[in-house]
């Protein structure tokens, strides 16, 4: 029965990070959709920023950190963040 419980509590576990994923809450107050090349989990993904607008976009993948690559250079961001998009380049909001 012990190891019935363990199994089912490391498939959770396991599984929970199956399905991570890396959701971001952004404004681009430029008149230009950026596309931005997302490292994550190793491996290189595409995100789309819609000219301006607010909005939201979930990166897929098993991590909750990807690296944006922009104009300006590499920037970390974590599950839920909040920014803000401004002549190419990535701020974070409160």
């Amino acid at each position: 029965m012990k190891k019935i419980i363990l199994g089912l509590a490391l498939v959770s576990i396991f599984g929970m990070n199956a399905f991570a994923s890396v959701y971001i809450k952004y404004y681009n107050k430029d008149s230009t959709t950026w596309k931005f090349v997302v490292k994550m989990d190793g491996s290189t993904k595409e995100v789309v920023f819609n000219a301006s607008t607010s909005g939201a976009t979930t990166i897929g993948g098993s991590g909750t950190k990807a690296i944006v690559t922009t104009k300006c250079g590499d920037v970390e961001i974590a599950n839920d963040s909040k920014i803000e998009i401004k002549d190419g380049c990535i701020k974070f909001v409160k």
